[in-house]
Parts: C-alpha cells; sequence; structure tokens
C-alpha cells in the first residue's frame, strides 16, 4: 500500500509521466478499439473509397483531438502564447518546446490506429479498389468497363455472389492487402529510424538551450498550477472567515432585538469573531492570503496577475541558504510576490 501511495504520488507531483501515462492509455484505447471493430465495407462504386478513407483517417482525428484535450499542457502553451507580456518578456521557444511535446503526445494514439489499419489492410482495401488498374490482371479481358468497375467494387465482399470464389478477386485482394502491409512496415521502420536518430543524436549537440526550454516549460505550468492551488487555498479561507462573519453579525441582531437577556441584567458584550488557531497565520504561510479581505482586490490581484505577471527576478530567500530546496517554498514566495506586486 506504501509503495502504491508513493507511485500515485510520483505521478501527481509530475506532469511529464502523468501525460505519458495518459499517451499509454490512448494508445492501448486504440488498439481495443479497433480490434473490437466490425469492419463492413458497402462495396459500392462510389463509396467504398468514402469509406476506407473516412475510416482510416476520421478516427485518427478524434484520437488526436482527444490527446490534445487530455493533456493539460496544450491550455498552458495557448495561454502562454496569448497571454500579454507584462513585466515578462515572451519566449517563442519556449512555446515552441511545449508545442512539440504537446504534438508527440497527441500523435502516438492516431499513429497507432493508421498503421494498425495498414497492417490489416481492410480499410485499404476497400478504400482503393475500384481504383485498381484492371490491365494487371489477365481475368478481366472479356468484361466491359462497368462490369470490370462492378466486379472491382465487390472484391472486399468475398460473400457477394458475383466474387464468391473468383481467383481474380482473391489476386486483387491480394494486391491491396500487400501494398497496404508495405506501406505500414514502410511507415513504422522511417519512425523507429527517426526516433532512434533524434535519441543517439541529441547528445552530440550543445544541450544548453534545450535544458533551458524543457526548464522554463516546465515552470510556466507549475507556476500556473500552483496559483491555481493558491487561489483555491484562499477562497476556502475567504468563504470560512465570510461565514464566521456571517454568523456573528446575525448574534449581535439578535442580541440587538431583545431575543437573548443576560440572567443577571448585566449588560451585553458584543460577540467576538471567532479567529482561527494561531498556527494558521503563523506556520503554515496563510498571512499573505489574509491581506486580501475583498472581492474588489480579489478582482484585481487576478487582473494583474493575467495581464502583467510578475518578472522572475526574485530576491534570495535567506530560508534557503542553509536548509536545501523545498517543494512549497515557490508557493509562498508567489504569494508574497503576488501581493507585493499587486499593491493591493
Amino acid at each position: 500500500m506504501d509503495k502504491f501511495r508513493m507511485l500515485f504520488q510520483h505521478f501527481q507531483s509530475s506532469s511529464e509521466s502523468v501525460m505519458n501515462g495518459i499517451c499509454l492509455l490512448l494508445a492501448a484505447v486504440t488498439v481495443k478499439l479497433y480490434s473490437s471493430f466490425d469492419f463492413n465495407c458497402p462495396c459500392l462504386v462510389h463509396y467504398n473509397a468514402l469509406y476506407g478513407l473516412g475510416l482510416l483517417l476520421m478516427p485518427p482525428l478524434a484520437l488526436f483531438l482527444c490527446g490534445l484535450l487530455a493533456n493539460r499542457q496544450s491550455v498552458v502553451m495557448v495561454e502562454e502564447w496569448r497571454r500579454p507580456a507584462g513585466h515578462r518578456r515572451k519566449d517563442p521557444g519556449i512555446i515552441r518546446y511545449m508545442c512539440s511535446s504537446v504534438l508527440q503526445r497527441a500523435l502516438a494514439a492516431p499513429l497507432v490506429w493508421i498503421l494498425l489499419a495498414l497492417l490489416d489492410g481492410k480499410c485499404f482495401v476497400c478504400a482503393f479498389s475500384s481504383s485498381v488498374d484492371p490491365e494487371k490482371f489477365l481475368d478481366f479481358a472479356n468484361m466491359t468497363p462497368s462490369q470490370v468497375q462492378l466486379f472491382l467494387a465487390k472484391v472486399p465482399c468475398k460473400e457477394d455472389e458475383l466474387v464468391r470464389d473468383s481467383p481474380a478477386r482473391k489476386a486483387v485482394s491480394r494486391y491491396l492487402r500487400c501494398l497496404s502491409q508495405a506501406i505500414g512496415w514502410s511507415v513504422t521502420l522511417l519512425l523507429i529510424i527517426a526516433a532512434f536518430l533524434a535519441r543517439c543524436l541529441r547528445p552530440c549537440f550543445d544541450q544548453t538551450v534545450f535544458l533551458q526550454r524543457r526548464y522554463w516549460s516546465n515552470y510556466v505550468d507549475l507556476e500556473q498550477k500552483l496559483f491555481d492551488e493558491t487561489c483555491c487555498e484562499h477562497a476556502r479561507d475567504f468563504a470560512h472567515r465570510c461565514v464566521l462573519h456571517f454568523f456573528a453579525s446575525m448574534q449581535s441582531e439578535l442580541q440587538a432585538r431583545g431575543l437573548r437577556r443576560d440572567n443577571a441584567g448585566r449588560s451585553l458584550e458584543p460577540p467576538a469573531v471567532p479567529e482561527p488557531p494561531e498556527g494558521l497565520d503563523s506556520g503554515s504561510g496563510k498571512a499573505h492570503l489574509r491581506a486580501i479581505s475583498s472581492r474588489k482586490q480579489v478582482d484585481r490581484l487576478l487582473s494583474t496577475w493575467y495581464s502583467s505577471k510578475p518578472p522572475l527576478d526574485l530576491p534570495a530567500s535567506p530560508g534557503l541558504c542553509g536548509g536545501g530546496l523545498s517543494h512549497r517554498a515557490p508557493t509562498l514566495a508567489l504569494g508574497t510576490r503576488l501581493s507585493q506586486h499587486t499593491d493591493v
């Protein structure tokens, strides 16, 4: 159970691992969908190509869009591209790196579907059976052009009475299936060679730009995630204080109307608003959150965060000199910087 918890925390803290897991999951779902799909070619002259190419290309398009939707970095990339410059310049290299990373993961499942369809050959036979040159086969010599077109359209339907047990149908089907598998294996080989060259040749070049873009792309993702977490933390604390203030004001109103009397006849004291424990302000770093205590201030903070993000020149923190890095430290520095930058 502890190992499972550690693995879950690793995936939760690593956005890249989560995206790779989603990519593998989509690829596995693609294989399952294709294996369970019942392929039925219409075997009509004007519809075979439309059905075959549609089945070859439309599911990959849907899987590609699902990969973009499931990848959180696609939204972060668009936000980084469209945001105002403000106090922080936009680096096109970071956007290109994020776009490349998003596309690589989103294209995995569509490529799996296309390769499976090509290696299986059914979609290819259905789509291009009517486009085969009849002169390559001797069995069509005694047929008229209209009969040839009708016969070729019936090639994917081996149970049809017109082409059942026909050597010509088997020859055309075998020819198209071999061509489809050759294309599928060629594409697979090219992808493997490209991945091998990219992995082997990358260390031969200067890694400075790559490391910088990888670092700042991860920073943009983590910064937005920490900002969202801090906003949720502030909203929860702000709602808690508003509820306490509401109950305290209702208690004062009830006392003012005389619904509560002091049995001893002593003067009533105004109720004190319950305060949270001291540890919330001192130990957990919520003091910077409590400085934002009105809707106008919250709206101004959110508007400032969108239109003018703080520059990346934070002063060195004395607490980090001897104690190492902490994954909670950026949250405090981020919140402190926000409160200083917005002046609310």
